[in-house]
């Protein structure tokens, strides 16, 4: 039932009437609901920097809610930094969101031993891994065996569309406004052959030679090199806390007249994991309005997230003007599945996009998209998606106890929000190339850190997704072991 609330509630700074619908039909969470009509008022302006929210027990109360609804809401707009808490004073609209409408100056070895892996000898940390053994595969080969025995299977023998099926890319565009906070079409999306492709075809299209690519530094470097495939050059940015440094994007900006593009994984950074803070945010978006740049964004782990939410994608913002927002199926449903997508409100764009996936793939797997819709269409992802969260946070929290016990004093670490993996900087400078050589002396293989920069960089990717819990025990006192030997 829509219920539609037009409440006038007295506040410390100025009076505010929330104009809230709530349809408890929708998967979204009330509590979800209400953050999200809060943060319209702010960006629409209605809410001002320094206004104060209502009490929470005052706008539960007026709402006819339980109080901890309104509690989580409150939070998801802390998280989010759309607020602040003042301690004994209350909630207030933080004072740090830049206006947007303001124009302001301002990813060791090449090889393996495979008959160690198969033996299950070499316990390998890699980019990030889902657990192969927890994906659904006996539903989905139902599923797909259930498309061959339908009516118009003839249908599917032929070509299809360049650009995917088009009941799956409906199905991609919803989970993308719904869950995402996207306003996409799904004549605006292309389904690819997981996101390396998406991220090929883009830069194919978009780049030409002598054009310049804006790169989180340290980043993901497969990415990078399908840049410099195209013929462009790169400038790396580094990355703090907050993510990637408007500053120094800004200061590059106003020194290069060819940037046509900025690539960045704003959710969990690559491979740091931290999150883009989102006055970074709503600056990006400014800058890249500004001097006409792309965003390219890689939002490689959206699912899997710990917290209230997973933060919203720089896509989201309808102020952005031209972006490419890449994603992937594979994680969520099976590694070994390549289906991943990319969405842009440029049809020029996609339009050369769809012409080049012609040339080199003609069309999609058509039975494989129309086995992961039917699959997401009886619930089977959803449901996996929640049992595989559950799955990773325990083993997040497993890990998050080993690095405390065994890594507590000679290596910084932070409890993540979500993904499949922790970024480990040791407290004092390590051989790294020592470092990988001794871990492999005791079958433990890490990502060596020169695969995430044209630079030096002191700290590493633990990944945990694929591993056991008891390969995960086995490993983490022998890593600190190795870096205890460097202090």
């Amino acid at each position: 039932m829509i219920q539609f609330l037009h409440k006038q509630i007295v506040q410390m700074l100025r009076p505010w009437k929330l104009e809230l619908e709530i349809d408890k039909k929708l998967d979204q969470p009330v509590y979800l609901q209400i953050a999200d009509t809060i943060i319209r008022d702010i960006r629409s302006g209605r809410l001002k920097p320094g206004d104060a929210l209502p009490g929470s027990r005052n706008l539960a109360q007026t709402l006819k809610l339980n109080r901890n609804t309104v509690v989580e809401a409150y939070q998801v707009l802390m998280n989010e930094e759309w607020v602040i808490s003042k301690e004994r004073k209350g909630i207030f609209i933080s004072e740090n969101l830049p206006a947007l409408h303001e124009k302001k100056t301002g990813r060791i070895q090449d090889s393996l031993n495979q008959e160690m892996i198969s033996n299950g000898m070499l316990i390998n940390f890699d980019d990030g891994h889902p657990d192969s053994k927890i994906a659904p595969v006996t539903e989905l080969a139902r599923a797909y065996r259930q498309i061959f025995s339908i009516k118009a299977k003839w249908q599917m023998m032929g070509y299809g569309n360049e650009y995917g099926d088009v009941e799956f890319r409906k199905m991609i565009s919803q989970m993308l406004n719904h869950q995402r906070g996207m306003q996409i079409h799904e004549n605006e999306i292309s389904v690819t052959r997981g996101s390396q492709m998406g991220m090929f075809l883009t830069a194919q299209t978009l780049l030409s030679p002598g054009d310049i690519v804006i790169v989180e530094d340290p980043g993901y470097q497969p990415a990078w090199h399908t840049f410099e495939y195209a013929g462009a050059r790169l400038l790396p940015v580094p990355v703090d806390q907050e993510g990637i440094s408007i500053e120094a994007v800004e200061m590059l900006l106003t020194e290069h007249q060819n940037i046509k593009a900025i690539y960045i994984t704003p959710h969990r950074q690559y491979p740091t994991t931290v999150t883009l803070s989102l006055s970074r945010r709503l600056k990006l978006i400014e800058l890249s309005n500004q001097y006409h740049i792309t965003i390219i964004e890689d939002d490689y782990d959206n699912e899997f997230h710990f917290g209230y939410r997973p933060i919203l994608p720089v896509s989201s913002f309808p102020e952005l003007h031209n972006y490419v927002y890449i994603g992937t199926l594979s994680k969520v449903v099976a590694p070994a599945l390549r289906i991943g997508y990319l969405a842009t409100k440029n049809q020029k764009l996609l339009k050369k996009i769809g012409d080049l996936r012609k040339i080199i793939d003609v069309h999609g797997d058509v039975i494989m998209e129309q086995a992961v819709l039917q699959l997401i269409r009886e619930g089977a992802v959803k449901k996996h998606i929640r049992k595989a969260t559950v799955h990773y946070k325990h083993k997040r929290d497993f890990v998050y106890e080993l690095l405390k016990m065994h890594m507590a004093g000679i290596a910084d670490f932070t409890l993540p929000e979500g993904g499949l993996a922790f970024w480990i900087v040791p407290k004092a400078q390590l051989d790294w190339d020592m470092v990988t050589v001794l871990l492999l002396e005791k079958n433990i293989k890490i990502i060596h850190p020169k695969q995430y920069s044209q630079n030096r960089v002191n700290g590493f990717r633990l990944s945990y997704g694929a591993l056991s819990e008891e390969q995960l025990e086995q490993s983490i006192p022998l890593i600190a072991e190795v870096f205890s030997n460097f202090f």
